[in-house]
């Protein structure tokens, strides 16, 4: 063999381990692709919508890389073989089988994989713009593998058809908005979950409680009446006479004022203004409660339970507050009920929403169904079953939960220390 005869083998075996790993990096980088952000891609960039194409049929283009693959790597075996006995004669085989595996696998599989798997756009979509050609011209061999290859499926009873469009589940999507990472802020993935979340919560986990509901008595008489219309920070406000549950109505406030100031206000003008109240039922969705919300043109419903006793108040607002959370921020926010202190608890207010307090220090309380308690003073009854003493600790989903003070009936204050939580395990 010649010095040009030699050089020429060894120049053709790198060109054929290069093409090698171009049909390696291209498979793995195409089959990596995220298809979702492809089909975003696809609007702009021709590279992504040449690899959507080359996708939409998967057995064409995996049939012509592992064609082009396999030939590529069957010559460069050849001509290795051919090297080697020309070289070494017999004893060169060995060597040059063992040089060669080492070769394709190192520089011609693993690392191009590799590489095309953490970066599959930067493979993908150059190598698209030679595979279409490439399936265009050997398309009639490329069709006659794929008939064998799913006449051989069919036979081991794999059904063969076209791939149909990917579909992601709610819970599939959350998790896809939940890891978005770099890419979306943690405000706007915050947001985007709490609307996912929202055919998980109902009414009774964000309403206003019965008993503070704020609304107009018609039994307390005029002067106090007016009193609580111009005190009053709410647009609507339920009139009832003796309790919520003898409600008449929902008057809008804005139609009261120019009768106060004009000195026409009165009892009855107040039940004229008002209209039929609307009552939704305990445990429905807030996604349904949102869309009925929409389609009646309400802004207040009153939540009832199965014997028609008001239970609480729901408003847009509260269930926008559950997507976007509390309108005041920081420690505004948290002052209200929860307050941290300087060794890592927090003082919580009895009645605090168990939802209210999770978002605020980030625990795991709530809990699942119509039934389960909804504020901290109810979880705690319901794990001790009694009213307990204070200075009474207690481990509620691992979190170590102090009683601070307590009243006849309900517990006013307790500490929660998320530090110390203890992890548990589920249930077999």
């Amino acid at each position: 063999m010649t010095d040009l005869s030699l050089g020429a083998l060894i120049g053709s075996l790198l060109v054929l381990i290069v093409v090698s790993a171009f049909f390696s990096g291209s498979e793995t980088g195409l089959m990596a692709l995220n298809r979702y952000r492809l089909r975003h891609l696809a609007r702009v960039h021709p590279g992504a919508r040449r690899a959507r194409r080359l996708l939409d049929q998967p057995d064409r283009v995996i049939g012509l890389i592992v064609l082009g693959n396999n030939f590529v790597n069957i010559l460069a075996s050849a001509l290795a073989t051919w090297a080697a006995l020309e070289l070494f004669g017999e004893a060169g085989i060995a060597l040059a089988t063992i040089a060669l595996t080492v070769v394709i696998v190192i520089f011609a599989e693993v690392a191009p994989k590799t590489a095309a798997a953490i970066q599959p756009e930067r493979f993908a979509f150059p190598a698209a713009r030679i595979l279409a050609p490439l399936l265009w011209l050997l398309y009639p061999l490329v069709r006659a593998v794929n008939w064998l290859a799913n006449g051989l499926l069919r036979l081991l009873r794999v059904r063969v058809a076209e791939r149909g469009e990917e579909r992601l589940s709610a819970e599939e999507l959350r998790t896809v908005v939940s890891e978005a990472g770099l890419r979306m802020s943690d405000r706007y993935r915050s947001m985007l979950v709490g609307l996912l979340d929202l055919r998980k919560v109902t009414v009774d986990h964000v309403m206003v409680p019965q008993n503070e509901i704020a609304g107009l008595d018609l039994d307390d008489g005029e002067r106090s009446l007016v009193e609580s219309i111009v005190a009053s920070p709410h647009r609507q406000l339920p009139i009832f006479r003796g309790n919520v549950n003898a409600v008449e109505g929902v008057v809008n406030l804005r139609r009261i004022i120019g009768p106060i100031a004009r000195g026409e206000f009165s009892i009855e003008a107040l039940a004229a203004a008002a209209r039929e109240p609307y009552f939704t039922p305990l445990g429905t969705p807030l996604d349904v409660q949102l869309r009925a919300f929409q389609s009646r043109q309400e802004r207040l419903a009153l939540v009832v339970d199965e014997y028609g006793d008001v239970q609480g108040l729901v408003t847009p607002a509260d269930i926008i507050e559950e997507v976007v959370g509390e309108f005041a921020t920081g420690a505004a926010a948290m002052s209200a009920d929860v307050h941290p202190q300087q060794d890592g608890t927090f003082f919580v207010d009895g009645g605090t929403s168990i939802r209210d307090l999770d978002r605020a220090i980030g625990s795991s309380l709530s809990g699942e169904g119509p039934l389960a308690p909804r504020t901290l003073n109810g979880l705690i009854l319901e794990h001790l079953e009694s009213i307990p003493e204070p200075g009474t600790s207690v481990l509620i989903s691992g979190y170590p939960i102090e009683i601070m003070q307590t009243t006849e009936h309900a517990v006013k204050t307790a500490r929660v220390d998320p530090r110390r939580r203890t992890p548990v395990e589920p249930p077999d």
